[in-house]
């Protein structure tokens, strides 16, 4: 890595005001960084602070969830709830896990189309797209579709890159050092898990069922292979 240059502060502004309208914006935060969601808490967090209203919608998440951002979410006001029954490694029947999906579109997509809200977060919606469990289309007709003032912020990785070319602000995490690929277990208060432990993603293989997890992954082969770390 290269030493820190110095640099000389700008003493004219590098780009010019947008002269554009104001419109509702479709945000993705993917890669295989840590971030996505904590990113999209934040503009939550930044919308509910000017008065907006905010919905948060958690699609690998169970609904007894209890981490850190839902106590404080739950404080303030924000409501956000968990659609799922967690990563599918724990998932004990995965057409159910796919089902919860289904079922937790249809509350997520009447909350876009209704106008009601500044801004819809949909943490961890990227999972069950490339899973197959959600159609991309129907996702995509209501992006299309909904109100020109709502804001929609979709999170996790390998973002379908229809939905990238349909987007109009995409960030890419990538992964430079993580604490996990060194050791450092989960902690409370930094990673959402709350067991604090770390889990490898498992592997997905077609069967009559629909994917199904192919056997566990290594810690660190998982962590050598780019994104196989389950950390935010």
């Amino acid at each position: 890595m290269n030493a820190m240059q110095i640099e000389t502060p700008p003493t004219e502004k590098r780009y010019e005001k947008p002269e554009g309208e104001r419109r509702g914006l479709v945000i993705v935060n993917t890669g295989d960084g840590k971030g996505k969601s904590t990113a999209a808490f934040g503009l939550a967090l930044r919308a509910h602070g000017r008065g907006k209203a905010v919905k948060i919608f958690q699609f690998m998440k169970v609904p007894t969830a209890r981490f850190g951002e839902h106590r404080m979410f739950e404080q303030i006001g924000i409501p956000i709830e968990g659609l799922g029954d967690g990563f599918s490694w724990k998932s004990q029947d995965l057409e159910h896990s796919a089902q919860l999906a289904r079922d937790g579109w249809e509350k997520a997509r009447p909350a876009i189309l209704s106008g009601e809200y500044f801004m819809v977060v949909l943490d961890e919606i990227t999972y069950p797209l490339i899973y197959g469990w959600l159609p991309l289309e129907g996702v995509l007709q209501t992006l299309r579709e909904r109100p020109k003032d709502v804001h929609v912020c979709l999170t996790g990785r390998r973002c379908p890159p229809e939905i990238i070319e349909l987007a109009d602000t995409v960030t890419e995490m990538q992964m430079v050092k993580h604490a996990v690929k060194a050791g450092i277990p989960a902690q409370r208060g930094i990673e959402a898990q709350s067991g604090c432990r770390v889990r490898p993603l498992a592997f997905m293989a077609p069967t009559r069922r629909g994917l199904a997890p192919i056997g566990g992954v290594d810690r660190r082969a998982a962590a050598g292979a780019g994104g196989g770390l389950v950390v935010g």
